[in-house]
């Protein structure tokens, strides 16, 4: 199947998925959000889909595949990283903790630690923190995924150690 004939066949799909993803979601826009990343997936993996495959089946399970990672993500996630800003100054709920003070002194504590790491660590682990995988960290920073895994286990190692007074 040619790319043209495949790009037009998983758009014709559009309807449908937008019907699923809105059940998985249950928002519009997130929906939105779901449906488009899954068409991206599913181009930018083409030669992955195996002609007379059902290709609505394939889709389904990128979709589907694709809301549960993210949902993983949204766990994972305990701050919104943001570039040129601090993210430990925003809170995670009203009140996280009962003391500003002693929060303050927390926040300063896990900033120092992070920029204490070095680099090389300090940046992939970031990165798996803001919900990246290995591979695409990997990717990114142009590493072998063994290195980046390692990486991330001693930046976690080090911050351990370093905030080991809040453990």
């Amino acid at each position: 199947m040619n790319t043209l004939t495949f790009n037009t066949q998983i758009c014709d799909s559009r309807s449908m998925l937008m019907r699923l993803a809105l059940k998985y979601t249950r928002n519009r826009e997130d929906a939105d959000d779901l449906v488009q990343e899954t068409l991206m997936k599913a181009i930018r993996y083409e030669d992955k889909y195996q002609e007379g495959t059902n290709l609505e089946g394939w889709l389904f399970t990128i979709m589907r595949n694709t809301f549960i990672n993210n949902y993983k993500v949204l766990g994972r996630k305990a701050a919104i990283f943001i570039n040129n800003v601090d993210p430990w100054s925003y809170p995670v709920t009203d009140s996280t903790t009962k003391n500003h003070g002693e929060g303050n002194m927390i926040s300063e504590d896990i900033s120092k630690a992070l920029i204490n790491l070095q680099p090389e660590y300090a940046l992939p682990f970031l990165r798996y923190f803001e919900g990246y995988k290995y591979h695409e960290i990997a990717k990114e920073m142009d590493l072998p995924l063994g290195t980046v895994k390692t990486r991330i286990h001693l930046a976690r190692k080090a911050l351990k150690s370093t905030l080991k007074m809040y453990a």
